[in-house]
């Protein structure tokens, strides 16, 4: 059972986060985000790079074994070691061997952090520094990186002025303020580091088979130095890093930057062939030396000869120079062998999924990740790299909502990850005290040990069906302060939250009572059947009216037929009660089949719904049977567009005549692209359309009436308040959005429908 005080710890740690580093997160992932719009708006074969980039990932996965074996022999071949590192402790002893207490610069790498090797070598008291700006705030801090690619994005400038002026005792006009001026400072800090450095560690961002060539990706030239400058270069990487060819490179280099911070591209994008040709860099008294021997030398003698170590056009490895590529494994060869986790290897680290949602932008790393990795990847990463328990951690803050499926560079499933990792959670959870005596009472198909609160909103459906049965009896005694009270402490439900009001006629009676369909068979230029969904069923009948009178004003043959009264599924999945949804998606699917097969039309209201029709049955029941429902449904707003534009008459539908309205689109349906149906629609009947700038509300289904998540969901919310909050009127078409506006705003919304249905 979840602890009150669990909760309640949670919910403080959130307030901590959201006092402290929510403001400098929020200005900087936001600002990634409006740039990744920008810069790939720009490119003419997005979806195109997309794709390749996607096959090119999954092919290497495919071929990993024998990709890492390509990669030994060319690495071999220059004189190079490739050492494949079965888990943290064997990488960090293979590394530990080769700098053996020396000093090391690194460049910022992700793996490193997962493998903690900075505190591995610190242990042969070897001088560790890194290089990369923001990593090196973080050491000094001694803090965790709070995105995987802006590792101190909850910085703020004037934090790390204090910082640097503490650390190294200035002041007055010693003291860097200017973000020109903090720049300075640490060039100079770590350029005398790089000078004393005996080992470069670098991570890489890619690894190419047929060369042994690594790509660096990064936005300070410090990176470049790590390699060149010291004589021994260790490169440390996943073994999911390696590709097989250098034009393989092409699409990610185009993607990386945009995807991640609204670059065009990065600022360095670096390839090496380790062990380079260059001879390491010298300072001070072998510097001089060295140039002494140089001018000892005839004049037009070369440097080298041409196509050997450091001559001009070098391609051979310098003498000098030692390279050292560490393949770390750590889970990631298990995860290749998992279904449902393989996936997460594809991912190149760019931070895009971090971005484009609205609990990380409000909260960060520090909340919304693990051991090591961040934002809504991490629970892929954090479960097969460190387990399950750590993966719980912050698996939760991932609501589903789906704005980071278009945001990903090579098109993961991050939602699918992070509700099957859910489902794993939930599964392998020890029962409570009092499980025993309900199993196999519930209405779902899930085991014992499932957190009470899960249960309640995964079994929306039945809590519904029953609300409705005993309303207004039901509205009235959940609303008591003692009921309230007990769901806060046992159900961690907010007591700041309204509950839904049930209605005891259903969409279905009211339809049957109301003598069914009102457009004949011959006058109708469409049959369709209106998805009796669970709120509109028993919450708000009077949105689900308001499209049977839209569309029989549209020449429409409706039908509410009793027996598609089922849930989606669409609840218990936010919960990772997979088994549950694929139950009742099985039962959707026998409703809703044989209407699409009798050639009627099914019109979908909510988002959500629709998006698990589309997106997420193919995962729970047969596919093509799947593709057949997605291929059936339409969103209502998408419907009417297509009325529309077949020479349906709008006479009949409510006008707007210039009125102004503030329209919010579901996080879903802007994932379906659905939204410029609904502005469209609007505005052809004369409306005039401010569409919010927001894209998540935060309430994200049952998220925002967790106690845990208030806060957090009131705050992702509050950029709609300074948007819509002087709008007289509100549209929104998702329940959860209505529900969330409601709350942040003076105006009740309303579903778009309603303003455009007849009178």
């Amino acid at each position: 059972m979840s602890k009150p005080d669990s909760r309640a710890e949670t919910a403080a740690r959130i307030r901590h986060l959201l006092d402290t580093e929510g403001d400098a997160v929020a200005e900087n992932t936001r600002g990634f985000n409006r740039g990744r719009y920008e810069s790939t708006g720009e490119l003419a074969d997005y979806e195109a790079l997309k794709d390749e980039a996607r096959a090119i990932k999954e092919d290497a996965i495919e071929r990993l074994p024998e990709l890492i074996d390509d990669l030994r022999e060319a690495v071999e071949a220059r004189g190079g070691h490739l050492y494949v590192a079965d888990d943290a402790a064997d990488a960090n002893a293979y590394v530990r061997e080769v700098v053996d207490g020396d000093n090391v610069v690194k460049s910022k790498s992700m793996t490193t952090e997962e493998l903690d090797l900075n505190e591995a070598l610190a242990a042969d008291d070897a001088r560790v520094t890194e290089t990369d700006l923001g990593e090196w705030v973080l050491q000094l801090a001694d803090e965790a990186p709070s995105h995987i690619v802006g590792p101190a994005i909850h910085k703020s400038r004037e934090g790390i002025a204090d910082l640097f002026a503490e650390t190294f005792d200035l002041d007055g006009d010693d003291r860097p303020e200017t973000a020109e001026e903090l720049t300075r400072f640490a060039r100079e800090k770590l350029l005398a580091d790089i000078r004393e450095a005996d080992v470069g560690v670098t991570g890489a961002n890619f690894l190419t088979a047929d060369s042994g060539t690594m790509a660096l990706v990064t936005s300070e030239g410090n990176a470049r130095k790590t390699v060149v400058v010291p004589d021994t270069h260790v490169a440390v990487a996943g073994v999911e890093k390696v590709i097989p060819s250098v034009e393989n490179l092409a699409p990610f280099v185009e993607l990386i930057g945009r995807s991640g911070t609204g670059q065009d591209i990065t600022s360095y994008v670096s390839l090496f062939t380790p062990p380079v040709p260059s001879p390491p860099v010298e300072f001070g008294e072998a510097r001089r030396a060295s140039a002494e021997r140089t001018a000892s030398a005839k004049p037009d003698a070369p440097m080298a000869d041409p196509g050997t170590a450091a001559g001009d056009g070098a391609t051979e490895a310098h003498p000098d120079r030692e390279f050292h590529l560490v393949l770390v494994d750590n889970g990631r060869l298990d995860m290749r062998e998992d279904d449902d986790l393989r996936e997460t290897l594809y991912c190149i680290r760019c931070g895009a999924c971090s971005n484009s949602c609205g609990n990380f932008q409000s909260v960060g790393g520090h909340a919304f990740g693990g051991e090591t990795y961040s934002g809504g990847i991490a629970t892929g990463w954090e479960a097969g790299v460190e387990g399950l328990d750590t993966a719980a951690e912050f698996n939760d803050l991932c609501t589903g909502c789906s704005r980071c499926v278009p945001a990903c560079p090579v098109q993961i499933d991050i939602p699918w990850i992070n509700t099957v990792v859910r489902d794993r959670i939930n599964r392998g959870a020890d029962p409570g005290a009092f499980d025993p005596l309900v199993e196999g009472l519930t209405p779902d198909d899930e085991p014992a040990g499932l957190a009470p609160s899960k249960r309640l909103f995964g079994n929306f459906e039945t809590l519904a069906r029953l609300g409705s049965a005993t309303a207004p009896l039901s509205n009235w005694g959940s609303n008591l302060g003692p009921v309230r009270a007990a769901m806060d402490r046992w159900l961690g439900v907010a007591p700041e939250r309204d509950l839904p009001a049930f209605e005891r006629e259903t969409l279905v009676d009211w339809f049957a009572a109301r003598g069914g369909p009102r457009v004949s068979e011959r006058l109708a230029r469409r049959e369709a059947v209106v998805y009796p969904d669970v709120y509109t069923n028993y919450a708000d009948v009077d949105r689900g009216k308001a499209v049977v009178r839209t569309l029989e004003a549209l020449g429409v043959r409706v039908h509410v037929p009793g027996s598609a009264a089922v849930a989606s599924g669409r609840a218990p999945l936010s919960q990772g009660m997979i088994e549950t949804a694929r139950g009742k998606a099985e039962r959707c699917l026998d409703a809703l089949l044989p209407e699409i097969d009798a050639g009627r039309d099914v019109v979908v209201i909510e988002p959500s719904d629709l998006a698990a029709f589309d997106r997420e049955y193919g995962k729970l029941i047969p596919e093509t049977d799947a593709d057949r429902l997605a291929d059936g449904c339409y969103e209502v707003l998408e419907y009417v567009y297509g009325l529309l534009e077949n020479g349906a008459d709008p006479g009949g539908l409510t006008g707007g005549d210039g009125d102004a309205v503030a329209y919010h689109a579901h996080c879903q349906q802007r994932t379906l692209e659905l939204e410029p149906y609904t502005v469209a629609v609007l505005e052809r009947l004369g409306y005039d359309v401010t569409t919010s700038e927001t894209e998540c509300c935060g309430m994200a289904g049952s998220f925002g009436y967790k106690s845990a998540y208030y806060e957090l969901s009131m705050d992702v919310g509050e950029p709609l308040v300074e948007q819509f909050g002087d709008a007289d009127r509100v549209l929104a078409s998702g329940t959860s959005c209505g529900e969330q506006l409601d709350a942040l705003l003076d105006s009740s919304p309303e579903h778009p429908i309603k303003a455009i249905a007849p009178l």
